[in-house]
């Protein structure tokens, strides 16, 4: 596997040589002197240029950079669908285990995207970007919830609740899994994350997607959460919904007292009850209606 003094030798090297690259950026967590440092770690380098259709598809360019093992461009892309137009991204995983990130920028996003506070400024042949500070978390930091923000978080994850448990009793695993592990859960982590806000004042970033979870939990929140990922068979999802319940509950009141805000006690009374009464009912009554 290559280094990383190599791989910045090689990114750097081949703007230098390239007249129609006029400044390169990184981003993302090489840039971050907070980020846990291992192999794995992406290269998130921005390309900035007179004109990207030159770079636009061009397989036989992006040779230079080592032997791909696949490659994403998703700007070409149906589904998903593309962000706004105005650049091009190569997403270039290596056979080496390397990947790079590269992004082909117009010189005119040069000062917006350098306002991503993690922004390392790497070359600049024309002194185009202003001195920038040194890279930290500052927008990563989590938000501080509005009350429209919590309400709507508890009610879009009491409300999807009952579908979970309606396909757990039709016996629609896929269907109720779904309904858990996608929709559900994403409400339990954004609560989480506000959680986990309120404990350390919105000044820690906790990662994207829960990847720093573990360390601003408490043991027994953190051995909660990890029950919520459950096998793939009925009993075991039942028992992940009610413990997923249980430990919203448990932080989202933590953040409703935190705001003084208001927490919809009786929804959840309600919801938890019917899902214990759906649980409870037995495979016959399916037949009977």
């Amino acid at each position: 596997m290559r280094s990383e003094e190599e791989m910045l030798k090689l990114i750097l090297d081949t703007a230098r040589e390239d007249e129609r690259i006029r400044a390169v950026v990184m981003n993302g967590s090489r840039a971050n002197p907070n980020a846990p440092q291992d192999f794995f770690q992406d290269y998130d380098v921005v390309y900035f240029v007179e004109d990207i259709q030159p770079f636009r598809n061009n397989y036989e360019w992006i040779r230079c950079f080592g032997e791909l093992m696949i490659l994403q461009e998703p700007e070409d892309m149906a589904d998903p669908p593309p962000g706004p137009g105005g650049f091009f991204t190569y997403l270039m995983q290596f056979t080496d285990g390397n990947r790079i990130d590269l992004g082909i920028y117009p010189l005119d996003k040069i000062v917006d995207h350098c306002r991503d506070s993690l922004s390392i400024l790497l070359l600049d042949k024309d002194d185009r970007v202003p001195r920038l500070p040194p890279a930290n978390e500052e927008a990563y930091m989590p938000e501080k919830p509005t009350a429209k923000d919590f309400s709507d978080c508890c009610n879009e994850f009491w409300w999807v609740c009952p579908y979970v448990a309606k396909g757990l009793w039709r016996r629609e695993i896929v269907y109720a899994r779904f309904m858990l592990d996608v929709v559900v859960r994403a409400e339990l982590m954004k609560m989480l994350r506000w959680y986990i806000g309120i404990r350390t004042d919105f000044a820690i970033n906790p990662g994207k997607y829960g990847k720093y979870y573990q360390r601003y939990l408490e043991a027994e929140e953190w051995e909660m959460l990890l029950g919520t990922y459950a096998a793939g068979d009925y009993e075991p999802t039942w028992e992940a919904l009610l413990l997923m319940g249980k430990l919203f509950r448990k932080a989202a009141l933590d953040v409703s007292g935190y705001f003084g805000f208001q927490y919809p006690q009786r929804e959840d009374n309600n919801v938890t009850a019917h899902l214990e009464h759906v649980r409870s009912l037995p495979r016959e009554a399916q037949e009977m209606y």
